[in-house]
């Protein structure tokens, strides 16, 4: 291995103990391959499989804790019956020495029509033709999903999951609380910033419980978050600081910025003009380990990334077009790394077909050759 790598192989020790063989992690990408009652399928675990060797963490797509909050081809972890194919998941991950990360969601105003109720902080859609107006949650409704969101982590602990990660990115139902774009509301779940803060730290909370009441080793908790929103009102950097400092107080494992880019600036909020991920790990990287994502593709974006003193990269499309990143890095192999996919590739990449047509249907996500 080239010396200058170095600093992508040190191990790491999250705040609850877990150390990590290295500094990446795998990203959650959506690749909706699961059985149609949200069970894993072998697709998923030939997915997984192909791509747990040599990162520290695997975080898995984003899993529903509860029916009305999924997707099609996502799957669940909101019933006891999901355990059993849970458990396959944690295991194939495991057995090439990751810890296995369960990333659990509800989609909220995102989720299709079709499940029957589309709900969300309040009655706004999303900024898109046809979207649909969601219904506004009651407050016993509330309560009731920041429950499932323990119910989803006991099955994941279970399972045999070595953490979870608590999706609160991407425009989804916790970001719609934390947003002014989808959070009208005027009771203790809206109106300040304070009180848009008040469900997802619930979730945090609840999830924290749950790991005290039922886990008998360490397990890692992790918070994603998208730290703006192109709408207006939307998130701002304003805004996402001291949510930032919120999460930072709890006893939260690792905070995943979610960026396309890890050195966007950012849009609005604060005159700053560093990358919105160096601010945010300026605030509160004493207190919680930062993860950044975005664009890293070869060795040296990596290292060029945590020489800015984030600890932990997340890797995503690079997985799923280079699954042997690490290894060839190890190997002394980097100039081999593939920063491209091809066409007959499927295969060999072990790629379910739901990705491949979402892979060949949105030019430009991937660098087709």
């Amino acid at each position: 291995m080239n010396d200058r790598f170095q600093p992508i192989f040190e191990p790491f020790v999250l705040p609850c103990g877990v150390e990590l063989k290295n500094r990446i992690s795998m990203a959650p990408m959506t690749i909706s391959a699961a059985n149609a009652d949200g069970s894993v399928s072998d697709d998923d675990l030939s997915y997984y499989s192909r791509r747990s060797r040599g990162v520290g963490m695997v975080i898995t797509a984003s899993t529903t804790v509860s029916a009305q909050g999924g997707f099609p081809g996502s799957a669940a972890a909101d019933r006891d019956e999901m355990i059993p194919g849970l458990a396959r998941l944690a295991s194939t991950i495991k057995e090439h020495g990751a810890e296995a990360i369960l990333q659990i969601v509800h989609g909220g105003r995102q989720c299709p029509a079709s499940n029957g109720d589309v709900v969300s902080a309040s009655a706004v859609p999303m900024e898109k033709e046809g979207a649909v107006v969601p219904r506004e949650l009651r407050e016993e409704e509330i309560v009731e999903i920041i429950r499932t969101f323990g119910e989803a982590t006991r099955r994941a602990i279970e399972a045999g999951f070595d953490g979870v990660e608590i999706h609160g990115a991407n425009g989804f139902l916790i970001q719609q609380f934390f947003s002014p774009h989808s959070n009208r509301r005027k009771d203790r779940w809206g109106g300040t910033l304070e009180k848009r803060m008040a469900f997802p730290l619930a979730v945090v909370d609840e999830v924290h419980r749950v790991v005290r009441q039922y886990a008998k080793e360490p397990f890692i908790i992790g918070y994603r978050l998208s730290p703006e929103e192109a709408e207006t009102p939307g998130i701002t950097m304003a805004d996402t600081l001291p949510f930032a400092e919120a999460l930072a107080a709890k006893p939260l494992d690792y905070l995943h910025i979610s960026l396309n880019d890890f050195w966007s600036v950012p849009r609005r909020g604060i005159d700053d003009d560093r990358p919105r991920i160096q601010i945010i790990h300026e605030r509160v990287g004493h207190l919680v380990p930062v993860m950044g994502v975005g664009a890293i593709r070869t060795a040296q974006d990596a290292v060029r990334a945590l020489q800015t003193g984030i600890p932990l990269i997340a890797l995503g499309r690079e997985l799923i077009m280079e699954p042997d990143w690490i290894e060839k890095i190890a190997d002394g192999r980097e100039d081999e790394i593939k920063t491209t996919i091809a066409k007959d590739d499927q295969a060999r990449l072990a790629i379910p077909d739901s990705l491949w047509r979402m892979i060949a249907g949105v030019p430009g996500w991937f660098p087709v050759e």
